[in-house]
């Protein structure tokens, strides 16, 4: 268990610096990278209208389209898929996304944490079904794995939480945290993804959580008309923050191209 995880594999091909960042930059707020994309929807939001004309049933936004763009994109750049952990890097096994939603659409209505594994080459129309699904059970009576899990700790007393939290980061840092632990809990996955637009606000950096080895936050941001040489547009904002310790600079920045692209011409062959 001390050299395997249940939720990777270790890599043993990284360069020097890759490998020694991890102990010079400790944590991931520490290694954090700040990006935004503006992006242009003259051509996603036809595509969305139209696919909402056609199935009222399963209506869509922007988050629907930028997710199935960013598991596209990280099918094709692999090396994104990556966390550090115990000082170590590793290839995530599996593109795992989680992403939040309210429980209704009401000032005071708690907020849902969703997690996911998406096959490579998912089509729009079957990931639009996998989030409507967990949507819908979110939203339910039913208790997830992890609020039971968050009921049983939040019935200690403060210091033992205190003890028992620090327990699991050390088994963590050891490979020793079990896969039950680990599959259910959305801080272990690919990127975490924030819809501030569903409450009508712009998009913010956000930082990213030292509980578990997610690398990747993206918060999507309202519609507006922005003014731009060619006239108005409509137009929304994304902004990421990104574990640099993962890989560099310029292969992320390819990768969040390849999102926009996609994001931008939905209705383009996919790669």
């Amino acid at each position: 268990m001390l050299f395997s995880r249940p939720d990777g594999t270790r890599v043993k091909d990284a360069n020097a610096p890759r490998r020694i960042m991890p102990f010079i930059m400790k944590t991931r707020n520490e290694s954090a990278v700040y990006f935004e994309q503006h992006i242009d929807l003259t051509k996603a939001l036809p595509f969305i209208d139209t696919w909402n004309a056609a199935k009222p049933d399963k209506k869509i936004t922007v988050f629907h389209l930028f997710l199935w763009a960013v598991v596209r994109a990280i099918a094709q750049r692999p090396r994104l898929n990556r966390f550090v952990m115990g000082s170590k890097l590793w290839q995530r096994d599996g593109i795992w996304i989680s992403f939040s939603a309210k429980k209704k659409l009401e000032d005071g209505a708690p907020l849902i944490v969703l997690k996911r594994r998406f096959e490579p080459a998912i089509s729009f129309s079957d990931c639009v079904d996998l989030i409507y699904g967990d949507v819908k059970e979110g939203r339910s009576d039913k208790l997830s794995h992890v609020d039971k899990e968050l009921k049983l700790f939040l019935s200690l007393p403060g210091p033992l939480l205190r003890l028992g939290v620090g327990l699991l980061r050390w088994l963590d840092r050891w490979n020793l945290l079990p896969g039950s632990f680990i599959h259910p809990d959305p801080m272990y996955a690919s990127m975490f993804i924030a819809n501030l637009g569903s409450v009508r606000l712009d998009s913010a950096y956000h930082h990213l959580y030292e509980w578990g080895n997610c690398p990747f936050f993206a918060v999507v941001g309202r519609t507006r008309d922005v003014a731009t040489p060619e006239g108005k547009r409509r137009m929304c904002s994304i902004k990421y923050s990104f574990d640099e310790r993962i890989e560099d600079g310029l292969y992320c920045a390819k990768g969040l191209e390849l999102v926009k692209e996609l994001l931008e011409d939905p209705t383009a062959p996919p790669p």
